[in-house]
């Protein structure tokens, strides 16, 4: 179950603990000093040291302290005499979690040693989570921030910063691939909440019993496999921002449980019956339209409206066109110096390439194209030719049904110039293919979502319409 060292020079006791929480189903390493004690965590760190208080070379508090420099997160449980509880607690301000005092019975040990190894699983799992927020945290600094100099994305980093600067709660809707987690992240960053924990749950990976548990912890024996007791992840952002991927995809008994979190802001762990009190920011995400669902009875009304306080609309890639040059050279600056080092920019022809295209997988497909990109580029500038297959595919179809577009005059701005392209490119495609919707998606060289899409938007067909194909 856990990994345990007693150190005690008595051999009496130090025999006796061992017997006993082995009897229990720990791995107990026992030891008569503190030294070796000591030597063997640095080697290879347990869950849980159990030292005497009185040794000989060093005492009980001496390893308290020592133990701390070798390891932070360490627990240590110090064991006393009567009469000596006032070193005791002097053990436990240098560092100790509990002390225990002799005589005692094995079910006393047990029942303390019990309580350490929930401390020590619940310092592991802060642990982790707060290795993984430095990772994101140095991600950002490298240059993750929301890049794009378009008017939504404009609109969009105002409406985050000023929604920053309250504690309400948030929901962010966009696509999959457009930056939602990004969105939460400067949230979180920018908020008074920003030197606590970040605490990211994607809804959709967990199963419902899973789930449940990883949001609010569980007790232990609450379920098969459920051997300690398990802080969940509200728990541990408590102070901070918990954010929820995909909550559209969240069963009933979750919607009920994370609806009592927003409005009493307590949880209680699977299997358990104390409530706990936590400090927690909601910011959720989904790719799902939840109006729909509650219409549908899959999301509950309630919780609809409790989410939406403040609602952020990601909007796709395609409505911001101005943005794939932008974001291309972005991405050649954060990844060329792993990849490629020579190249620093993109040629007219890449360029024009990448904006012809739909991008129906958003920024994160536009990401990883010029990361394929990068590893092929022969000069200090991607080219058309060196764009991955299916842009230099989509280029030549275009090419094939677009003929001689006139190009507008006057003094328009880029983005409605583009858009007029599109349509014209577009109507002339859907013509040719005797208006089926596949043979269109393909000449085009887009997915026949993204294409419905556009037909909507430009009016060859009625919302709700089906093309001929269907």
């Amino acid at each position: 179950m856990a990994r345990v060292i007693i150190i005690d020079d008595n051999d009496t006791m130090r025999e006796g603990m061992a017997v006993t929480l082995k009897k229990s189903g720990h791995d107990v390493f026992a030891f008569r000093n503190g030294l070796d004690g000591l030597a063997a965590y640095e080697k290879s760190p347990v869950d849980l040291v159990v030292t005497d208080l009185k040794m000989d070379a060093i005492d009980g508090i001496e390893v308290v302290k020592r133990l701390k420099v070798l390891d932070p997160n360490a627990v240590a449980l110090v064991v006393t005499a009567f009469g000596t509880i006032e070193v005791a607690v002097d053990a436990m301000k240098h560092g100790a979690a509990d002390f225990l005092t002799k005589p005692f019975t094995p079910d006393v040990l047990r029942a303390k040693v019990g309580s350490a190894l929930e401390l020590s699983s619940a310092r592991a799992q802060v642990a982790k989570l707060k290795a993984h927020h430095e990772v994101i945290a140095s991600d950002a600094a490298r240059g993750q921030a929301m890049v794009g100099e378009s008017e939504p994305i404009k609109q969009l980093l105002d409406k985050t910063r000023k929604a920053a600067a309250s504690d309400a709660t948030v929901i962010i809707h966009g696509e999959s691939g457009t930056g939602k987690e990004l969105v939460a992240r400067m949230l979180h960053d920018q908020s008074p909440r920003a030197s606590g924990p970040f605490i990211v749950t994607h809804c959709a990976a967990l199963a419902e019993t899973l789930l449940e548990s990883e949001l609010f912890g569980h007790e232990r024996g609450a379920f098969t496999g459920a051997v300690k007791r398990k802080l969940g992840r509200f728990e541990l952002a408590d102070g901070g921002t918990i954010f929820l991927d995909e909550i559209g995809e969240i069963s009933a008994t979750v919607q009920t449980k994370l609806l009592r979190v927003l409005q009493q802001h307590e949880i209680q762990r699977v299997g358990g019956e104390e409530t706990v009190k936590v400090n927690v920011r909601v910011v959720s995400a989904t790719h799902r339209d939840l109006k729909a669902e509650v219409a549908a009875g899959r999301f509950r009304e309630d919780l609809y409206y409790r989410l939406h306080i403040v609602p952020l609309n990601l909007p796709p890639l395609r409505e911001r066109p101005e943005d794939i040059g932008v974001l291309a050279r972005h991405f050649i600056g954060k990844h060329a110096a792993r990849i490629n080092a020579k190249v620093k920019t993109l040629t007219p022809a890449a360029l024009s390439a990448l904006c012809r295209y739909a991008w129906p997988g958003n920024v994160r497909e536009l990401e990883n194209a010029i990361e394929q990109s990068l590893v092929f580029a022969e000069g200090d500038s991607l080219d058309e030719k060196e764009l991955p297959a299916f842009l230099q595919s989509a280029t030549l179809r275009a090419q094939s049904v677009q003929g001689a577009l006139p190009i507008p005059h006057g003094d328009r701005p880029l983005p409605d110039i583009l858009e007029d392209l599109e349509r014209q490119l577009i109507e002339r495609a859907y013509e040719k293919a005797g208006k089926v919707k596949t043979e269109t998606a393909r000449l085009l060289g887009i997915k026949t979502s993204a294409l419905y899409y556009k037909l909507e938007k430009y009016g060859f067909i009625q919302k709700g319409e089906k093309p001929a194909d269907e």
